[in-house]
């Protein structure tokens, strides 16, 4: 089911989300429907917070392997090298800026089943994984924007 996406300005997007705790179908369909709203929304990643849900769920699909990520409870534990490069953001439609993000990211979690899993990101990976486990603690990217990019007429 497509969800709306919460815009800038709500204040639910300020929130720290709370840790999932109970791993059953309900958290399965919510995962499909965040990963189903984020593909019509053409996104690359999507927070539990921006469709109102103040849970620690993100989903991510960059394009590249290994495609699909679900994320429940998800934890950086490491990080390393830098990168400058343009974001935006499915929250805050029309805005674009250059954050600097790690190179790499190690982030730790579980699957919807409850399963301890891990994930070595790098360059757009890793701008994912950081961008949306920020959104699960009120941070957005607009609060890390070094320059703003303005948008290319399509």
């Amino acid at each position: 089911m497509i969800m709306d996406i919460i815009e800038f300005g709500d204040p639910v997007l300020r929130q720290k989300c709370e840790e999932v705790k109970v791993f059953d179908k309900e958290l399965g369909r919510t995962l499909d429907d965040m990963y189903e709203t984020m593909m019509q929304a053409e996104g690359i990643g999507l927070a539990a917070p921006q469709i109102g849900l103040l849970k620690r769920i993100v989903v991510i699909d960059t394009g590249e392997r290994p495609g699909r990520i679900e994320l429940v409870n998800p934890i950086i534990t490491s990080m390393w090298g830098k990168q400058f490069e343009p974001e935006g953001c499915l929250s805050c439609e029309g805005k674009k800026g250059i954050v600097q993000r790690p190179m790499h990211v190690q982030v730790k979690a579980y699957n919807r089943f409850g399963k301890r899993i891990r994930y070595h990101g790098k360059e757009l990976l890793a701008r994912a994984f950081c961008h949306e486990i920020d959104h699960l603690n009120g941070i957005l990217f607009i609060d890390k924007v070094l320059e703003w990019v303005e948008e290319e007429d399509e």
